[in-house]
């Protein structure tokens, strides 16, 4: 186990595409990964950037290989935060902050997606980001994967938001429920609530996931079980990242609010208290959790260890039952609308458009 406190060129192409250029002959057989807990800059943007390069240099300085932000890193959980809403009514101010909050968020590609994939080029590491990802005026709960070749690899759309972020934030679909074949391992992510979720679970152990990465807000004392009984459950490595947030991390009020409390609470109150974890296939927890403050949570994946896990347990394998119990995934993406076009003998042209 290691735990650390925090010290404080040319573009990629972009492509979202899984990576086939890793066989089994190539791959790692221990791999030093790395989770960051932190906060974000909340309504700033750059400068949440500029701190997670603080970070992921801190990592690889370190000889980390993966490194692993909490859910929402750059955009913003927003703790506390009502957006003004009840049933039936909706403040100015609930506007507003969604306006501000909406300008936080990024576009998959765009900018900041350039710059991530510059940051794991020049640190030479894997980097899976959590982000809150604008799609027209749509958001979305996002990770995204970078390669330490500097290209970004694709994303993850959180299923289902959690209770009141199913007013800001939109549903994914199975079409973005990747797991990449790296020179790592086979990695991919579920993010925070979803991971309750036993099919989403089992739909990634059946694309091979070996590092599963689960990016949370989640920082209930029951939080380390549930990354522990996946880790038994999948005989994979769990990696999940959660932010350190005191309220003074956030704007102060009357900008921003905390809903729900008695009183607004003072500058140095902890309103997310991390928890970061890393666990092995056989529910050893190698590192973390970490409620002590920011930080690096960094331990050495020996990858050795699922296969002895499979062994005793492989939940799409040996252990399967498919004549009794199966799992169809909808890979397909769902649009909202689509719109065809028809040639002039009636059949269907190639231009048709899927918003």
């Amino acid at each position: 186990m290691a735990l650390a406190p925090s010290s404080s060129g040319s573009e990629p192409v972009i492509a979202e595409v899984e990576m086939k250029n890793a066989g089994a002959d190539q791959a790692a057989t221990t791999v030093r990964a790395t989770v960051v807990q932190a906060s974000s800059v909340f309504y700033d943007t750059p400068a949440t950037l500029d701190k997670a390069e603080k970070f992921i240099a801190e990592a690889a300085g370190n000889g980390s290989q993966l490194v692993v932000f909490p859910e929402a890193f750059i955009g913003g959980y927003p703790h506390g935060c009502t957006f003004g809403l009840a049933i039936g009514n909706r403040t100015a101010k609930g506007k507003e902050d969604f306006r501000k909050y909406h300008a936080a968020a990024i576009e998959v590609p765009g900018p900041e997606v350039s710059r991530l994939a510059s940051l794991a080029g020049k640190y030479k590491v894997f980097l899976v980001m959590g982000v809150v990802e604008r799609a027209g005026y749509t958001l979305y709960n996002t990770a995204l994967f970078f390669d330490p070749l500097g290209k970004y690899l694709g994303k993850h759309r959180k299923l289902v938001p959690t209770a009141l972020e199913r007013v800001f934030w939109g549903f994914g679909d199975g079409s973005t429920l990747p797991v990449f074949d790296t020179q790592l391992g086979k990695i991919g992510a579920l993010l925070c609530w979803e991971n309750k979720m036993p099919l989403a679970r089992t739909a990634m152990y059946a694309k091979g996931i070996q590092i599963y990465c689960a990016p949370t807000a989640d920082a209930s004392p029951t939080w380390v079980a549930s990354m522990t009984h996946i880790a038994l459950e999948g005989g994979c490595f769990v990696v999940s990242a959660n932010q350190y947030c005191r309220r003074k991390d956030y704007p102060p009020p009357p900008e921003y609010t905390f809903g729900g409390l008695d009183e607004e609470p003072s500058p140095e109150t902890v309103v997310c208290p991390g928890g970061s974890v890393i666990v092995s296939p056989s529910g050893t927890v190698l590192a973390g959790p970490n409620f002590d403050g920011e930080g690096l949570v960094t331990a050495d994946l020996d990858l050795g260890e699922i296969v002895q896990a499979k062994f005793d347990f492989d939940v799409v394998g040996h252990y399967s039952r498919p004549e009794v119990l199966s799992l169809v995934v909808k890979t397909d993406p769902k649009p909202a609308v689509s719109f065809t076009a028809s040639s002039a003998d009636g059949e269907k042209g190639d231009d048709a458009l899927q918003a």
